[in-house]
Parts: structure tokens; C-alpha cells; sequence
């Protein structure tokens, strides 16, 4: 036997049915750091410690990046 429902309702509405929370905050918050990294630009601060949290323990490899990056843009590589 096979049974076919359709039920028609919102995101939100299926959300509260379920059980799960509203993360409306939490992604407000995600959204308006993403805009001020977009309005900002990405600096390289940002880009070492997001390889830092992506590849732990390849602080050796940050080295050679450093060096890669300063030969493309012209500048002295920072040690540190």
C-alpha cells in the first residue's frame, strides 16, 4: 500500500512543526560580518588564520606562502 500526503506550508512554519530552532540571530550575525569582509576586503590576516584553522599545525607551510605572496605582489615577506 502506498500513501502520498502533500502538505503545503512555509519554511517556517515546517521549522517550528519539527522542532528545530530559529537561528534567525545567529544568521543575522554570520550575514553582516560576511558584508563587512565584502565592504572591507580580505586582508591577509584574514587569510592566514583561516589556512591556520583549515590546515592546524602548517604554521612551516605559512613560511613558503608568505614568500609565494610577496614575490607576486613586489612586497617584502613579514616573519612572524
Amino acid at each position: 500500500m502506498k500513501f502520498k500526503i502533500n502538505v503545503e506550508c512555509s519554511p517556517e512554519e515546517l521549522r517550528r512543526v519539527m522542532g528545530l530552532p530559529d537561528l534567525t540571530e545567529v544568521h543575522d550575525v554570520y550575514l553582516d560580518k560576511l558584508k563587512s569582509v565584502a565592504d572591507k576586503g580580505v586582508t591577509p590576516d584574514m587569510v592566514q588564520q583561516m589556512l591556520r584553522n583549515w590546515m592546524p599545525g602548517a604554521d612551516s607551510g605559512m613560511d613558503l606562502i608568505k614568500t609565494l605572496m610577496s614575490g607576486v605582489t613586489g612586497s617584502p615577506a613579514k616573519k612572524g
